[in-house]
């Protein structure tokens, strides 16, 4: 027998919290993400990713892995240099591999929610440590101390959706 459940769709009103919105990433930082993907290829089954890399705001570098499971993205993180503090903060520099949790990724499908969220952060006392724009999205984390992890919001631009659209499938 095959069972399925039935999953109604989010409100997606992150005006009301933080966590109303569409929910559809998970993310994680890593001190070698070579050594991550074999992680995610031989032990977790996500085989395929898409690539993208290049220079941070700050002057540093970061190149992330992505891949979808059903509705849910997967990426992998990994930054050196100036401004990727955000990113391998919680990572021990011991030298060894390490794989961390770092963010949950939240869609957002207009400038209302944008604003939204903007609103409901200072509301709930947690910092807003980066905001970013590029030519894929507008983009900002949110410092959700007590859930020991950040919040990211993304408002996609035509060639953030072209992008997040041609990542493999699982």
């Amino acid at each position: 027998m095959t069972y399925m459940l039935s999953r109604p769709a989010g409100a997606c009103d992150p005006g009301s919290g933080l966590l109303l919105a569409e929910h559809f990433q998970v993310a994680y930082v890593t001190t070698d993400i070579e050594q991550a993907c074999e992680l995610f290829r031989s032990r977790l089954g996500i085989r395929r990713f898409s690539r993208l890399e290049g220079q941070m705001p700050g002057g540093g570098h970061i190149r992330a892995e992505f891949a979808w499971v059903g509705t849910v993205m997967y990426e992998l993180i990994s930054a050196s240099g100036a401004g990727s503090e955000i990113y391998m903060d919680r990572l021990q520099g011991n030298g060894e591999f390490q794989l961390k949790h770092h963010h949950f990724g939240y869609l957002l499908q207009n400038r209302e929610q944008w604003e939204a969220v903007m609103t409901r952060a200072r509301q709930s006392g947690w910092a807003v440590p980066y905001h970013n724009v590029n030519p894929l999205v507008e983009v900002c984390f949110v410092d959700a101390t007590e859930l020991g992890h950040y919040l990211e919001y993304f408002l996609p631009f035509r060639a953030g959706l072209d992008f997040f659209e041609s990542v493999p499938r699982h």
